[in-house]
């Protein structure tokens, strides 16, 4: 169980490198999220050849499969979009809001119960974002594109439950990484005619960068989450995943003073969203307390 709990918090840190990485490497979001993509499909593909895992997949699981990775490829381009345009903090703050939608839109795909008290909360994180906005106005793309990664990740998220243990993690991430891939490719074209002088090559330690990314943050941290999902409850798992926004800013306040960039109105919009964050987490563990569901 300990060894598990240690395998699943260096995943979520790892998760948390991500936003550190995206402002670190110079490349535009969406070249960005196509190396990432490239990489991690290369990756798989080696792994899962070397150790002969490959496994058939159904055609209407392989659909809800191509919806994720190409949720997921726009996720990261939004993501690292509002990385490029605000800071890896105000990105990671938006992307929290993610576990908000993920209850409300659950409600919609999946014709679950409504939960009044999961509504007010998500209006409460909206006011949190709003606070962030005010008082950050020259971050107001990047804050647009963070909530567009997190409701984008909100969507993929509860697609992915209609598939996700039906096949090795491996494979359902080779897939989803894939499909995303192809999807980008083709959008490129319309990357460069937006962006005339953008870059496709990367510079410097960029290299090293995107490989840290996709080996460490995507590869590995993936294997390590499963991994301790087999020896721990998703409850667990889910509160723990939290911590990846804490991990990251913090983080983004280590490599890059990212504090001294803000304004109190930040960590004002920050706190109103963490609130929401632990509210859930509360009601969370309040609703397995009475469903004697171990942790």
């Amino acid at each position: 169980m300990k060894k598990s709990l240690i395998q699943l918090h260096i995943a979520v840190l790892l998760w948390g490198f991500t936003g550190v990485l995206g402002k670190a490497i110079t490349l535009s979001a969406p070249v960005l999220v196509w190396y990432r993509m490239l990489l991690t499909s290369l990756l798989l593909l080696f792994i899962i050849s070397y150790r002969k895992q490959w496994i058939k997949i159904e055609r209407n699981h392989l659909k809800k499969m191509a919806w994720v990775g190409i949720l997921m490829g726009l996720h990261w381009v939004a993501f690292y979009a509002a990385i490029k345009f605000s800071n890896a903090s105000i990105a990671l703050v938006c992307l929290s809001t993610a576990s908000i939608f993920t209850s409300l839109l659950d409600h919609v795909f999946n014709k679950t119960k409504r939960d009044n008290i999961e509504i007010l909360l998500g209006l409460l994180a909206i006011v949190g974002v709003y606070c962030i906005y005010q008082f950050q106005l020259t971050f107001g793309l990047g804050i647009l594109f963070g909530v567009i990664a997190a409701i984008l990740s909100a969507v993929f998220t509860v697609i992915n439950k209609k598939v996700a243990g039906i096949y090795p993690a491996r494979t359902t991430v080779f897939y989803e990484m894939s499909i995303g891939l192809v999807l980008l490719t083709f959008l490129m074209p319309i990357a460069f005619y937006t962006t005339p002088n953008m870059s496709l090559i990367p510079q410097e330690y960029d290299w090293l960068w995107l490989l840290i990314l996709s080996l460490c943050c995507t590869v590995w941290a993936q294997s390590l989450a499963v991994s301790a999902l087999s020896k721990l409850s998703s409850f667990t798992v889910t509160l723990s995943v939290n911590m990846e926004p804490v991990y990251g800013i913090l983080l983004a306040f280590l490599f890059f003073n990212e504090n001294k960039e803000l304004h109190p109105g930040f960590y004002i919009g920050m706190g109103l969203i963490f609130v929401t964050v632990v509210i859930q987490v509360i009601r969370i563990i309040y609703q397995h307390k009475n469903e004697r569901i171990p942790i």
